[in-house]
């Protein structure tokens, strides 16, 4: 089973969109593209929303080199 968490490599300030991305097999940059428009139509619900799910989901574990 495939868990969601945030990106330790695919990442800009906390790594939630990458991770959502990597978790919907998607581009994360197109999901960062999204929840820019939605913040923007929501008058800035989705910066509380990319704060809670900073602090909510948990950083991908580190893989041993």
């Amino acid at each position: 089973m495939e868990r969601l968490y945030r990106s330790r490599t695919d990442r800009i300030i906390g790594g939630v969109c990458g991770g959502i991305g990597i978790y919907y097999k998607t581009d994360p940059n197109l999901v960062r593209v999204l929840w820019v428009v939605l913040t923007l139509l929501s008058v800035g619900i989705g910066i509380i929303a990319y704060i809670a799910a900073w602090i909510l989901i948990p950083e991908e574990p580190e893989t041993p080199a």
